[in-house]
């Protein structure tokens, strides 16, 4: 895909609300994958999408509007001057 912008979510979320946060996270178009964590976070969501702008529309418009989500961190893939076949990020 031509200008793909990867990141990844990790959100911290209320105690018991995981697996109910998963499963709308899952309904999200553009991530790709979403995982129960332990450590800092509770869950991490990998982002594929064709712009920034459409990370930072999924992420204030969509992620932090989810219920029972306390916060969020993201982090944005670098290219590293690679093309985008080679992202493996």
């Amino acid at each position: 895909m031509v200008g793909k912008e990867t990141a990844y979510i990790m959100i911290n979320c209320e105690v018991g609300y995981e697996e109910s946060i998963i499963e709308q996270l899952r309904t999200i178009e553009g991530i790709n994958e979403v995982q129960g964590v332990l450590g800092n976070f509770d869950i991490l969501a990998r982002i594929e999408v064709p712009s920034i702008a459409d990370l930072r529309e999924i992420i204030t418009s969509k992620i932090r509007k989810i219920q029972k989500i306390r916060c969020t961190t993201t982090v944005i893939c670098s290219k590293n001057g690679r093309s985008d076949e080679d992202d493996t990020c």
